[in-house]
């Protein structure tokens, strides 16, 4: 059985980019410079008619993942808004200022969430205790949890990865992503046997405007979704 490619983008050209590459599922997002922030309605109207499982990131602000009421209520509402536009799934996180996850809040999300999938996503990497988050996030009823093992990149927490994985005990997926690419999936794939990986399939671009990177408005780091990336990335996930 091959691996399953999740693509995270935030532009309409990034989700077209995914879909024609080959992505099994995107995870749909604005501001992927900001770790991902809940999408636009333009962009959620416009997955609809996608022909693969959409994943709505919620999540109202950047910053960290310690929600007040008034987030939390955005996170509820926006939860509602992906549901009315028959999207697959949403993807959220939710952590007390110790780092554990906010079991509370996260209760409150999911149950909102019917009929909806749920990816519990990087706030994991914040936790102080493994075995206590994976249980938490199984008792929730998530999915999968998109997990860089702690670290900035997945490469750097192959280690807490390979714990997660073996912790999990095939009650939960565990969806490495953060710096995964074509050039590291392999020594990924070959030392712990994930079913599904998480990549951004990016390449950077040069801002279009000089005018708009002096005001700030372009970034020199900027970047796209690539569609060759998307494609050798799926067809290695196909051979495995």
């Amino acid at each position: 059985m091959s691996v399953l490619l999740e693509v995270c983008v935030d532009s309409s050209e990034g989700l077209a980019a995914a879909i024609n590459g080959g992505a099994d599922r995107v995870e749909l997002c604005s501001a992927l410079e900001l770790g991902g922030l809940t999408p636009t309605p333009g962009l959620i109207g416009q997955s609809t008619t996608s022909p693969i499982p959409i994943y709505a990131m919620i999540r109202p602000r950047p910053g960290n993942f310690v929600f007040a009421e008034a987030d939390i209520d955005a996170m509820l509402r926006e939860i509602d808004a992906v549901r009315a536009a028959a999207l697959a799934g949403v993807v959220f996180g939710a952590n007390l200022a110790n780092g554990e996850l906010d079991y509370t809040t996260l209760e409150r999300l999911t149950r909102q969430c019917h009929g909806l999938g749920v990816t519990l996503h990087r706030a994991f990497d914040l936790v102080p205790d493994l075995a206590e988050a994976v249980d938490m996030a199984v008792d929730l009823g998530f999915e999968r949890i998109l997990t860089s093992g702690r670290s900035r990149t997945v490469p750097e927490g192959i280690d807490d990865l390979e714990m997660t994985f073996e912790l999990a005990a095939d009650r939960i997926k565990i969806m490495p992503g953060s710096g995964v690419n074509i050039g590291n999936a392999g020594a990924l794939l070959d030392r712990i046997p994930f079913s599904e990986i998480h990549s951004s399939c990016a390449v950077i671009i040069p801002p279009v405007s000089e005018a708009a990177r002096r005001l700030g408005f372009e970034t020199a780091s900027q970047k796209q979704t690539s569609v060759e990336l998307v494609r050798v990335l799926k067809n290695y996930c196909l051979s495995r």
